[in-house]
């Protein structure tokens, strides 16, 4: 279980490495930033808890407490951290307007 954890891991962090090549121009950043978080939290309610749907600033303040290490985790709190403000903003944009299943 625990070696399954590690590859999942080692693929959102892959994922996230290309996305974060994007050009800022890109208009899909957002959603190509967040094709890694679906790796752990799911789509549509399978995960850990869909962020679709999740109110922008709610998601922003959450990224941002997982950051300062405010509210615990355990994988988050490290995570966060790799994100720009910016990055998270688009996140959060991204998500905001996906429609909660």
């Amino acid at each position: 279980m625990k070696k399954m954890r590690v590859i999942l891991l080692a693929a959102a962090f892959m994922g996230g490495g290309l996305a974060l090549q994007a050009s800022a121009q890109d208009a899909n950043l957002g959603r190509n930033l967040g094709a890694s978080c679906v790796t752990c939290h799911g789509k549509n309610a399978t995960g850990t808890g869909t962020l679709d749907g999740m109110p922008k600033d709610r998601l922003m303040q959450t990224m941002k407490d997982f950051k300062s290490g405010a509210r615990p985790a355990t994988l988050m709190h490290q995570l966060s951290k790799g994100y720009t403000e910016q990055q998270v903003e688009l996140l959060a944009e991204y998500f905001s307007k996906q429609k909660a299943q």
